[in-house]
Formats: C-alpha cells, structure tokens, sequence
C-alpha cells in the first residue's frame, strides 16, 4: 500500500469525482498489471514463513518503467509503416525478451 501512495494515489488531477475515479482505477490496474508480470516472469524468492513473508521481490512500478519503457530512442516511418526505434542495449533487450517469454508460456 505504501507504494500506491508513493505512485501519485494522493494526487488530485481534475476537479470531477468521475475523473478522478477512473485516475484512481487506471493507477491502481497498472500497478497490480506490473505486480502480476513480475510474479509471472520471475521465481518466488523464499517460501513462506514468519521471517520471510514477501514471496516475491518486487520492483518498483517507476523502476520498471525508466528500465523498460522510457528507452525509445525515435519514431521512423520507413514505407509508411510505423517503427518504433530503440539504442542497442544488451541488458534491456535480454529483460525485454524474459518477460515476453514469460507471457508467452502462461498463454
């Protein structure tokens, strides 16, 4: 909980309760989407006991997003399609492609 709360769950961004609502639910989808792609790509940590209880050690949504999202480089439109072009970058490439995988093999 401390992290929604760490993620602009305080923040107010429009004046109507209805933007606000669908602000709030929009925020808190994202959030347990990277939880649950996490808990998807990557082992439980420990079992569960009284000194352990995290099964999971988690990222933060903002570390996500700066290490896999905020990477693109330009847009190109080589023939008129679309392309979204990226820096060569081994260790994001390698991550992108464990999560990919990983979505891959629970569908």
């Amino acid at each position: 909980m401390a992290e929604l709360k760490s993620h602009h769950m305080d923040y107010v961004p429009v004046t109507t309760l209805h933007g606000n609502q669908i602000y709030l639910l929009a925020r808190m989808l994202a959030h347990n989407l990277g939880r649950g792609l996490q808990m998807i790509a990557h082992p439980r940590q420990c079992k569960f006991t009284a000194k352990c209880t995290a099964l999971w050690a988690f990222e933060g949504l903002g570390t996500l997003q700066s290490k896999l999202i905020q990477r693109a480089d330009r847009l190109l439109r080589p023939a008129g399609k679309l392309i979204l072009s990226m820096n060569s970058n081994e260790t994001v490439e390698r991550e992108l492609s464990h999560y990919l995988d990983a979505l891959k093999a629970t569908a």
